[in-house]
């Protein structure tokens, strides 16, 4: 007799799902962003989740975090601070100054696992941007690259197990530091296909990139368009 398999029969012959993708639901809402990390294993996702709250101005980080990801960390909110104003980004009472009269939290889940490396730079400005902007990080859009205080994109390592673990959640768009444009050559042809690929050389780039619609600046008042 010929054997139908269907989606029952896929269910009792391979069993339950392994891993359960989570991706949309952990980001419908703001301060949450979806960053690339590398292990001896391979590439991941690692989610960047975001809090604030009426404190006294303190960063606190939670998730088992080395020295350079805590480095990154700081180096995120800084740069967001000295750029508040350039996007109208606000604390709860309103002021430009994002830790004023605030505390923020920033967590980075399965807390199990020791984290570090400079590559979750863009992931944390974009989740803070998020969080101070209220706007929702795009679901299937995933990033690595590290930062420099000044808003450049450095470029890091890993690039073709990460842009794969990207692949294999489901995500389709990839925010890459533009000096490792060379490594997606590394990439195998049908994964390539699958995803679009943005370059950025300044966290202006990834954010635009990261949130529909692109992530506008403020237009300075008083100020004319000449065509001049």
């Amino acid at each position: 007799m010929p054997i139908l398999i269907d989606l029952h029969a896929l269910k009792d012959i391979l069993g339950p799902p392994m891993y359960e993708m989570e991706v949309s639901e952990r980001l419908s809402q703001p301060g949450v962003a979806i960053g690339l990390a590398w292990t001896p294993l391979g590439g991941e996702i690692m989610f960047v989740e975001a809090s604030r709250m009426d404190g006294e101005g303190q960063l606190t980080l939670t998730g088992q975090l080395g020295d350079v990801m805590k480095e990154s960390a700081h180096l995120a909110i800084s740069w967001l601070r000295s750029n508040a104003k350039k996007y109208h980004l606000t604390n709860a009472s309103g002021s430009f100054d994002l830790l004023d009269n605030t505390d923020i939290h920033l967590h980075f889940p399965a807390g199990a696992v020791t984290k570090d490396g400079p590559s979750a730079g863009v992931t944390i400005v974009t989740c803070l941007a998020s969080l101070f902007s209220g706007r929702l990080v795009r679901s299937d859009v995933a990033m690595t690259g590290e930062i420099t205080l000044r808003g450049l994109v450095l470029p890091v390592g890993g690039i073709k197990d990460k842009v794969l673990a990207a692949h294999r959640a489901g995500l389709k768009r990839v925010i890459l530091p533009q000096r490792n444009e060379k490594d997606l050559e590394e990439i195998p042809g049908n994964v390539r296909r699958d995803l679009s690929f943005v370059t950025a050389s300044c966290l202006d780039e990834v954010l635009n990139a990261a949130f529909d619609g692109g992530f506008s600046v403020k237009a300075r008042p008083g100020l004319v368009n000449s065509k001049l």
